[in-house]
């Protein structure tokens, strides 16, 4: 069965962890776990990534980037063009990708009910997370 195509992005969860995929140098596929991607319309999501990040040094000289959710309800990919959106924000680089193509990978023989169970085990962590997430909801453009 193939993926549908959706016209806009589902909602999901503040907290949901995701997957951002981008490319290295020689091409090859790099991932790494998000926790802070946020709807910011119908076509685009922001994120944030700290400066030292190799996925960030990625996407500045190769735009084109995914971005996997899995959580409760949702199952889908988000594909396109990612920018910096401010350099520095709270401590963090905010990312905007720009959606061309959302993959829904919800199928009618499985059902996701909850997303990843993750929690911060530092309370300094989970404080600058929350600072993270309300710098990002701050942005310019941000649609909902």
């Amino acid at each position: 069965m193939a993926d549908r195509v959706l016209a806009e992005l589902p909602d999901w969860e503040h907290g949901t962890a995701a997957v951002l995929c981008t490319t290295d140098a020689a091409g090859a596929p790099h991932a790494i776990p998000v926790s802070t991607a946020l709807r910011a319309g119908p076509l685009t999501i922001v994120l944030a990534l700290a400066g030292r990040r190799a996925s960030l040094a990625f996407l500045r000289e190769r735009p084109a980037a995914a971005l996997c959710v899995m959580g409760a309800g949702v199952a889908f990919t988000a594909d396109g063009t990612a920018h910096v959106a401010a350099e520095e924000l709270a401590g963090i680089t905010a990312v905007r990708l720009d959606v061309e193509r959302i993959h829904d990978h919800r199928q009618p023989a499985f059902a996701l009910d909850a997303p990843v169970a993750w929690r911060w085990t530092d309370a300094t962590a989970a404080a600058r997370d929350a600072d993270v997430r309300a710098a990002l909801g701050t942005l310019p453009g941000r649609r909902d």
